[in-house]
């Protein structure tokens, strides 16, 4: 165990693709934790689709040894998507490494990390990277982050790449970042700051010891303040980067606590840890802490899709995986829900659509389990009309945000679950204020695209060569191609951060479409009502185009309450009943053509349509 004065607990923040995990390497290198031979690139990017994207999603956290003192790393994902991981890393920290790329300055997420930073009072060491690039611009960079508070002493100029000048920033850790000032004769504090599930090892929680020290014993008890479970850990450990077991760990240490626990629900991110009941033991004495530490904010799910097993049989190996991301993913939420067309599944939520990507793909990776997306939805809040009853609509307590003048307002996460119209007095949407950087030249483009998305100009302001715009744009607007289409109009570099604002007030509309006539819930969406029409003709097209041939013709049609507004059919098999007829006149062909009308008439009448996964594929994927 370390003594405190000697441990230094710091993150590396910065915007994605600045170098963090680049820098993370040399620091593990220097230090002598990992060898030459052992070193590869983004050594913390564990995950293999981390590795592939180049993204840090799942915070790292590394204890290194250096002339006597023990850093404690925790790499942090840049991304905006996994901003909650930042601050739940930082919590766990006294101090940051703010990393400015050199090539293109200050931008959107470096401001929202070191937002964050400041709120947790932490020192912050600002770097230069890439300084080794043709294109560094030194001195502009330099500025920017003097206009943040900085000054010119306090800024290291490095190349994480090649390792130049990487000693200096060691260097600033021990004598600027302050050392833990835990308790360590109080009763044990310990934050749960993440977690994983390990088949040997049950449950493992990622923890910082605020006050007190923790000793293996195999009759210790430990309890989690939130849950009130008490638990018996089976080995105590540190990641020097690989997890190493240890004895115990001391105020002010950063290592992990393997509970055992099956049950992934009993040890939750955010929670304290503090001794369990141990009476009649030789650990009676320790007395448990009756003060639990802050904690975290929940993270709010912004997103929201169903996905469902492609198999029946794969509905409890799904519910499982579920179970177990959750666990790493504090911000991943889910709960089973059913639905005609694709049986049984789940309504999850995210933060982003990268987040449901990363998910899915996880899903498939780590379970081998391929899930059926449906189509993205944000969350609406709709205010039903003065003396209607919530339960009849098949609304429950959990449903409702607020009462007020006899007016109920519930929030809804999918089109299913949107009311008749006759019920509701408004529906509101949320609002997003978005932060985009971006070179000076484009900012023509960028306003089209927001005008184009229904964004409400805020602010623009020049930082020399760069532009700062604010805009509030509706987040139905964002999820489905805003961040593509700002890339490729910014030629990639424009960056892009964004939190919740407010609740507007907006005309939305739920489109069902049926299929012979017959409602397909799964592809019922919620829309614009100015862009209901467009929305709806190019779903039906797309429709029409993978649904097979029957003998007879299938109307597909979308519809808003009894209303039908677009329409397209497929086209029926046609045999030809005349072909055998030679000569007779006029009416024999007539008679033979009516009774084949009659009868595609009752297949029609009689006929199911099946509708292929391949259908599902195609109007669910994003355009």
């Amino acid at each position: 165990m370390s003594d405190q004065s000697h441990i230094r607990n710091f993150a590396i923040i910065a915007h994605i693709d600045h170098g963090k995990s680049t820098l993370a390497d040399r620091l593990l290198e220097m230090t002598g934790t990992v060898t030459k031979r052992e070193m590869h690139e983004q050594l913390l990017d564990s995950n293999p689709i981390e590795r592939e994207r180049g993204i840090t999603i799942k915070l790292a956290p590394v204890r290194m040894q250096w002339q006597g003192y023990t850093l404690n790393l925790i790499d942090t994902p840049g991304h905006v998507d996994f901003g909650y991981e930042v601050s739940r890393s930082l919590a766990a920290c006294e101090g940051a490494l703010l990393v400015v790329d050199a090539t293109q300055g200050v931008q959107a997420q470096t401001l929202a990390n070191l937002h964050q930073a400041r709120l947790h009072n932490l020192t912050i060491i600002p770097i230069l990277n890439k300084i080794d690039m043709p294109h560094a611009r030194i001195e502009e960079t330099r500025e920017e982050l003097r206009a943040l508070g900085f000054v010119d002493e306090e800024m290291i100029e490095i190349s994480a790449k090649t390792g130049k000048n990487v000693d200096a920033v060691l260097a600033a850790v021990l004598e600027k970042i302050p050392p833990p000032s835990g308790n360590p004769e109080a009763p044990l504090r310990a934050l749960i700051f993440s977690s994983i599930y390990d088949t040997h090892r049950g449950v493992v929680v990622f923890v910082r010891i605020v006050d007190g020290s923790i000793s293996f014993d195999p009759v210790l008890r430990i309890n989690c303040m939130a849950t009130n479970s008490d638990i018996a850990p089976i080995e105590l450990g540190i990641f020097s980067p690989a997890m190493t077991r240890v004895e115990g760990l001391a105020s002010g240490e950063v290592g992990y606590i393997a509970t055992g626990l099956k049950d992934v629900k009993l040890a939750r991110v955010g929670d304290t840890v503090t001794y369990g009941n141990m009476a009649g033991t030789k650990h009676e004495d320790l007395v448990p802490s009756r003060e639990p530490l802050a904690g975290y904010k929940e993270p709010q799910s912004m997103v929201f899709l169903g996905l469902f097993p492609l198999s029946a049989d794969e509905y409890q190996d799904a519910r499982e995986a579920m179970e177990k991301l959750q666990l790493s993913d504090s911000a991943f939420t889910f709960r089973p829900v059913s639905s005609l067309a694709l049986g049984n599944g789940f309504h999850c939520g995210f933060l982003g659509l990268l987040h449901a990507e990363v998910v899915q793909e996880r899903i498939l990776r780590e379970f081998d389990l391929t899930m059926l997306a449906t189509s993205p939805s944000v969350e609406y809040r709709v205010t039903l009309k003065t003396g209607v009853d919530y339960h009849k609509l098949g609304f429950t307590q959990n449903h409702i945000v607020s009462e007020a003048n006899n007016q109920i307002t519930v929030a809804i996460q999918s089109a299913t679950e949107l009311p008749d119209p006759t019920y509701v007095e408004k529906v509101e949407e949320p609002m997003m204020q978005v932060a985009i950087y971006s070179p000076k030249r484009f900012v023509g483009a960028i306003m089209q695209l927001a005008v184009e998305k229904r964004g409400e100009y805020v602010d623009l302001v020049y930082v020399g060569d760069q532009a700062q715009f604010t805009y509030l744009i509706p987040l139905s607007e964002m999820i489905i191609d805003f961040f593509d289409r700002l890339k490729s109009i910014t030629e990639g570099y424009a960056s892009l951060d964004y939190e919740f604002f407010d609740w507007a007030t907006a005309k939305v509309v739920k489109v069902d479409i049926l299929v012979n006539k017959e409602k397909v819930d799964a592809f019922s969406f919620l829309v614009l009502e100015a862009a209901a029409v467009l929305r709806s003709r190019e779903i039906v097209e797309r429709l029409a185009a993978v649904i097979p041939k029957q003998q007879f013709e299938i109307p597909i049609q979308a519809a808003i309450g009894g209303s039908v507004i677009a329409r397209a059919d497929v086209k029926g098999f046609r045999k030809d009943v005349i072909q055998k007829l030679y000569g007779g006149d006029r009416t024999r062909k007539d008679k033979l053509l009516k009774k084949q009308k009659k009868g595609k008439a009752k297949m029609k009448m009689i006929g199911r349509v099946e509708i292929p996964q391949s259908a599902f594929f195609a109007v669910l994927k994003r355009s």
